[in-house]
This record gives structure tokens, C-alpha cells and sequence, in this order.
């Protein structure tokens, strides 16, 4: 029996690995991609797919925070599930301009949930953040009981829409998960965040800017890895419950740096330390526990081997990141 996917923000960097990965997994899977194609939606991220999908792969052009477009969306389709990856999701962006996040992440939520609820959809998952839990000190980790405490506007609308998913469960009984995870690495990552920003600056000799005293801790897992929890989250996961997906790979953002100046035979003296951004989280580090105890799922890359295939998809992949350094 085929299955139907709603995939939202599925032209975005964990979405686009995601949908790649499940029609090349599931023979019998139509996807249909729900993007709004804001500045990190880019269709490029999947051309390769609508090659080469033929009808198992669709694309609707539309804003989760258009309520009107996500029920139209709806209309004359029946999804098996809705995998909700739509966010605007970087901290900086978040400061300059919160407004914008709450819209998205939070109205655009409440919309597609509404839409899975109403259209009876057997299953809704919410792709959330470890960021919502706020910043750890040196030693502990962030289980799925662990308070929310977020520091950013970014993973405040990040747990706001997270507790309207739980909600509508504990509500309305209807069928949600919440997957919490690490920092994501791989290919298609916008070139905006850390390990794109310094693999792309380092390969032209350029200045790397580093936060703070660049010790600030993040557990890494391979997008790839990611997206298989998610999907082990949307088969197998507990109704009304948060599973946590990280790989228990803890690296300080220095030691990032100058690991992949390292492996591109760059200089030290690249590295430029800048102002700290507003409130910057010391350290994240997910317990990912009872996803492996309940669901046999572990992430399965090692960061210092898997990043080196990072960097070399960069280097055969100008085509992809150039055009989008200026974009905004």
C-alpha cells in the first residue's frame, strides 16, 4: 500500500536530506513539499529529486502563516502524515528581527497543525531544537523532561510551537510527536551557519569570525543520521511524547575551526574572534536515551570522519553555495 507524506520547508537544508533519503528508503512513497521558498528554501537543494521522483515527488509553493494556502493544500489530497520541518531558524536573524520568527514558527505551526487535525492526518511531526531547553553548564544533558528555558526569540518560538503540538494531543487526542535534536552538519547546509560559513571562508583565505572566546560547546550529528531518527520517530513514536536525537558528539566551535583549517591546509591565523552575539548559549548536549532504549535508533557518523566528506562536497559544490552568499 503506497503512503502520501505532507513535507513542509522540505527545500531547507534537514528537509530536502530528509524527503532524498525516505523516497530513495520507501519505494511505495509519494512526497509532497510544502516550501515557501524564503531565503534558505532553495529549490536547487532538490532538482535531483524532481528528475528523477517523476509522481512520487510534488512541490506547492506556500507560506504555513497563509492560512487559506495551507488548507488548500489540503483539499483533494489525504496524507498519511505531516512532517514539519518549515522554521526560520537562525539565532542572529532571530535578534535583528523577531517578528518574523514568530510568524513563521509559531502562526505557521498553528495553521498546519490545525490543517492535520481537521483533515484527520494519522500522525503530525514536529521537527523541534535542543535549543528550547536553554543553555547547559559543563557537565549534564538535556533529557525530554528537562525544562524548557529558551534563550533566543528563535528557540522561544521554537518551544511555543511545540507546546501547541503537545496541546492539541493532550486536547484533542490527536496524533503528534516531538523530535528535539543536536546541530546538524552535511551537505546542502546554507552557507550562513558555522561549519559552511568557515569551510567556504577558509577555502578562499578569507577571515573566520569566531564568537566570544569560541568555547561554546555543541553535540553534532550528520543530517543524515537526523533524518533517519525522524523517521524512526514517525513510525515508531509514542503519541503525545518528545524523543530526543542527538550523536554524543560534544565539539567547543574552536576546535571546529581549526579542525577544518586543518583538513583544507589552512593557517590558524585565518581565525579573527568577534563581539559575542546577545545572549549565546555555552553549551548544548542532548541524552538521547530513550529514543534508543524505545525505538533502537542511534546516529551511526563520527564527526572527524564525516566532516571531511562535509568539506569535500563543499569544494565540488560551487554551483550550489555561490549564488546564495549574498542572498537574503
Amino acid at each position: 500500500m503506497s503512503k502520501h507524506y505532507l513535507v513542509t520547508g522540505g527545500c531547507g537544508f534537514i528537509g530536502s536530506n530528509y524527503i532524498r533519503q525516505q523516497l530513495r528508503n520507501q519505494p511505495d512513497l509519494r512526497i509532497t513539499n510544502l516550501d515557501a521558498l524564503t531565503y534558505a528554501g532553495n529549490p536547487e537543494n532538490l532538482r535531483d529529486v524532481e528528475a528523477s521522483a517523476g509522481d512520487r515527488y510534488a512541490f506547492i509553493h506556500a507560506n504555513l502563516a497563509d492560512a487559506p494556502a495551507v488548507a488548500a493544500a489540503f483539499s483533494g489530497r489525504t496524507f498519511d502524515a505531516v512532517i514539519n520541518f518549515a522554521a526560520e531558524s537562525h539565532v542572529d536573524r532571530s535578534i535583528e528581527g523577531p517578528e518574523v520568527f514568530v510568524r513563521a514558527n509559531v502562526t505557521g505551526t498553528y495553521n498546519l497543525l490545525e490543517a492535520a487535525r481537521k483533515n484527520n492526518v494519522k500522525r503530525y511531526l514536529q521537527v523541534s531544537t535542543d535549543e528550547v531547553y536553554g543553555s547547559l553548564g559543563d557537565e549534564g544533558f538535556f533529557t525530554e523532561t528537562t525544562p524548557i528555558a529558551p534563550s533566543s526569540p528563535y528557540s522561544a518560538s521554537k518551544a511555543s510551537a511545540d507546546l501547541l503540538v503537545l496541546a492539541n494531543h493532550h486536547t484533542f487526542g490527536q496524533e503528534v510527536v516531538v523530535t528535539r535534536c543536536s546541530n546538524n552538519y552535511g551537505k546542502y547546509h546554507y552557507p550562513e551557519k558555522l561549519i559552511p560559513l568557515i569551510i567556504i571562508k577558509a577555502m578562499h583565505d578569507e577571515a573566520l569570525p569566531v564568537y566570544g572566546d569560541g568555547l561554546n560547546v555543541r553535540d553534532w550529528i550528520h543530517v543524515e543520521d537526523h533524518a533517519a531518527g525522524i523517521q524512526r520517530v514517525l513510525e515508531q513514536g509514542r503519541s503525545g511524547e518528545v524523543y530526543n536525537l542527538g550523536a554524543s558528539q560534544e565539539w567547543k566551535n574552536i576546535d571546529i575551526v581549526k579542525l577544518i583549517l586543518r583538513l583544507l591546509g589552512k593557517p590558524e591565523s585565518l581565525i579573527s574572534y568577534v563581539k559575542d552575539r546577545p545572549g549565546h548559549d555555552r553549551r548544548y548536549a542532548i541524552d538521547s536515551t530513550k529514543t534508543r532504549e524505545e525505538l533502537g535508533w542511534t546516529a551511526q557518523r563520527q564527526f572527524d570522519e564525516a566532516i571531511a566528506e562535509t568539506i569535500q562536497w563543499y569544494q565540488q559544490n560551487e554551483a550550489w553555495w555561490r549564488p546564495l552568499l549574498n542572498k537574503k
